[in-house]
């Protein structure tokens, strides 16, 4: 449901035709005729108001006729109708409008946000990368190591010292690239899970030399990856986005 509001003056003859408009208009676009009204003359109206003239609608904080806000928006409203006859409110074809592209906007950006999901969460690959490597190889298996590693031009990362610096930095583009998507999700969870793990990852491997300590904070990381992509949830996404 976008956010629709109401902007009148106590005075105002047109502000029950505009009423009327926003009924019409929300059972055509399949809405709950549900808004929030702001009469001017009231002290705990936001300030906004003022830069509207009466009556205005207002869908997700834009003028459904696209006026933009004026310094000064004590005054009356006229607005054109589907033919160009001028009215006294918007017509239920311009609510209309409005109440689609709205519907439309907020598709779109969860969209784009589940499908940066996947690709945000490959940035998780070189931490786990680098956090698999064995801080000693022993050495029956020190030969494939330093083959393997050597063909990939990443030779240096079986030396200790490297790997501590090199897997801080893998791990903390990890966590980046983690915490680039709280905003489209609204939620920290999957930061502070990557975050949590990448601590664990470095205290059993590098402070601890644990194995299953560190490989507790490579699981973790793996969980972190995958809830990251997982499809947001469109209403709750409407509403975080709206506080």
């Amino acid at each position: 449901m976008p956010t629709i509001e109401l902007i009148y003056d106590s005075d105002c003859p047109n502000a029950d035709d505009a009423r009327a408009q926003l009924r019409k208009a929300c059972a055509q676009a399949g809405l709950e005729p549900r808004w929030r009204e702001w009469n001017r003359s009231f002290p705990d109206s936001p300030s906004y108001v003022w830069h509207y003239g009466s009556p205005s609608v207002l869908v997700n904080g834009k003028d459904v006729a696209g006026l933009q806000p004026a310094p000064e928006g004590n005054c009356c409203r006229l607005y054109l109708g589907d033919k160009g006859e001028v009215r006294r409110s918007p017509a239920v074809k311009t609510i209309v409008v409005a109440l689609v592209q709205s519907k439309e906007a907020e598709t779109d950006s969860v969209s784009r946000a589940n499908r940066f999901g996947w690709r945000g969460s490959l940035g998780i690959l070189p931490g786990l990368a680098t956090a698999l490597l064995p801080k000693l190889a022993c050495p029956a298996c020190w030969p494939a190591y330093a083959g393997l590693m050597g063909a990939l031009g990443l030779g240096f990362l079986i030396q200790s010292r490297h790997l501590f610096l090199v897997t801080v930095v893998f791990l903390l583009v990890a966590v980046a690239a983690l915490g680039f998507r709280v905003r489209m999700r609204g939620a920290y969870g999957p930061f502070v899970t990557g975050a949590l793990a990448a601590v664990l990852v470095i205290i059993g491997k590098f402070l601890l030399e644990s194995e299953p300590v560190a490989y507790f904070g490579v699981g973790a990381l793996i969980f972190a990856g995958y809830w990251n992509c997982w499809p947001i949830n469109r209403k709750l996404y409407n509403l975080k986005n709206r506080r």
